[in-house]
């Protein structure tokens, strides 16, 4: 197994900093403001001599209560988990009492400890460390995060005390499927995620936007690779307020942009709101396959049921090439159900389309129904080829393709979806006009084809 590195420690001292500054990614949110991170993320470190597992975590501020005591948990898993703890401390405000109880709670692990004075740009390092060797940890390490500062020197030194990986191990685990659960604050995401790992790995609470940011979860499933993302809810523009929730909407778009297949969870009891009928735009704009999840569907009465149906064929009906599935993340009702849809709605938007059966296809639906006449002509449809993948593209090639209304271009994707058996993804029609092989050619006649036909003029007039 690669090496577990954790940062622990209390709010805002600069643990998603010094994480994206390891990974080389700007996975974690950092904005000036304490308690962005509140579950574990993990990422492949790339800073270094070889290649480790960084786990960011939530700051611990001793209140073992409601969602503070949730995200104690997750940093006492993480501190489980590690291999070396990097107990992150702040040089700008000096030891504080939270960083002594951390420190005793840390000794306690028996785990391998080094103290990290974040924020130490600009400092001496003895005068900076000074304070800190009162926490009864090793040496403190100065360093700053945000400008780079002795962040490579301390990883370093951390990973020379680590047990070498054996030498078939792969430096990134198979992520497989990726798959984005995304929908409204406290619809139930955690809660489904939790559920479909088997275990309380991401925070579930009774409390809207308790996710923040979007957390990868690799794991496996029947022998299977797959990728768990958890967002963060998404509301109308309108209640946004806070810049940190705005960055965790980006966060959550670019979720969707990067996964295979998506879940939108929709919450029964709330019915299907303006916000839902924007994310699944969203969704379909991304081309991702997808899985329509109406979560809380336990315990509903028929009349509610039938309610919920209908508002669906209503409100979404740019989203019938997508199954629906009734769930309870809760009880479980209906998940398992969930991953051979999953497998199956990736099969189709990775599928290769052989040209030979695409043209076959076009030639039958121009034989049903022709495209209209464009000025007295017909629209000529010749030949199509696949594009692309994730989702399905077709390019067909013809005349007078750039007139080709939308009415028909929804035909041509409705029964490629049905014929190829492509539903529970997007399938995107491009259309390419092939140039007229005549256009041009009088001004590339040779001189003797012009003195010819020179010629041929002047005997038609003599003869006339």
């Amino acid at each position: 197994m690669l090496p577990v590195i954790a940062l622990v420690g209390r709010p805002n001292v600069g643990k998603s900093t010094l994480f994206n500054r390891l990974t080389r990614t700007r996975d974690a949110l950092v904005a000036g403001q304490p308690g962005l991170t509140r579950d574990r993320k993990y990422g492949v470190g790339r800073l270094g001599d070889r290649p480790c597992l960084v786990v960011d975590t939530g700051g611990l501020s001793g209140v073992a209560e409601g969602l503070d005591a949730l995200m104690e948990q997750q940093v006492l898993r993480a501190i489980a988990e590690a291999d070396h703890i990097l107990f992150l401390l702040d040089a700008k405000e000096g030891c504080s009492g939270s960083d002594e109880f951390i420190a005793a709670q840390l000794r306690k692990t028996g785990k391998p400890v080094t103290p990290v004075v974040n924020k130490s740009e600009g400092q001496d390092e003895a005068m900076t460390t000074a304070d800190f060797h009162i926490l009864a940890l090793g040496q403190p390490v100065a360093i700053s995060a945000l400008h780079k500062q002795g962040v490579k020197r301390l990883i370093d030194s951390v990973l020379a005390k680590l047990p070498e990986p054996p030498q078939e191990q792969a430096p990134e685990e198979e992520r497989g499927i990726q798959i984005a659960v995304v929908g409204r604050p406290n619809v139930g995401k955690s809660t489904l995620v939790n559920r479909m790992l088997g275990e309380e790995r991401v925070l579930a609470y009774d409390q809207p936007g308790t996710t923040r940011d979007s957390i990868f979860i690799t794991y496996t499933h029947d022998d299977k690779p797959y990728t768990l993302i958890d967002t963060a809810g998404v509301r109308r523009r309108a209640r946004v307020s806070e810049a940190v929730e705005k960055f965790s909407v980006i966060k959550t778009l670019q979720a969707i942009e990067q996964a295979n297949v998506v879940l939108l969870i929709l919450d029964a009891r709330q019915g299907i709101g303006e916000q839902d009928a924007s994310l699944a735009g969203h969704i379909l704009e991304s081309g991702r396959a997808l899985l329509v999840v109406v979560n809380k569907w336990d315990g509903l009465e028929r009349e509610e049921r039938e309610r919920i149906r209908s508002e669906l064929d209503r409100k979404l009906p740019f989203l019938d090439f997508a199954s629906r599935h009734f769930i309870s993340a809760l009880h479980g009702t209906g998940v398992g159900d969930l991953y051979a849809q999953i497998d199956r709605v990736y099969a189709n938007a990775m599928r290769n389309l052989a040209t030979a059966t695409l043209t076959r296809l076009l030639e039958a639906m121009l034989t049903e129904h022709q495209p209209p006449l464009v000025r007295g002509r017909r629209i000529k449809l010749r030949y199509a080829h696949q594009g692309g993948q994730n989702p399905p593209l077709i390019v067909i090639h013809g005349n007078q393709t750039a007139a080709v209304p939308p009415s028909y271009r929804r035909y041509l994707v409705n029964r490629f979806r049905r014929l190829l058996k492509l539903d529970g993804t997007p399938i995107r029609i491009e259309f390419k006009s092939g140039e007229n092989p005549f256009k041009g050619r009088r001004n590339k006649l040779t001189q003797s084809q012009l003195r010819k036909r020179q010629r041929l003029k002047k005997f038609v007039r003599r003869r006339s």
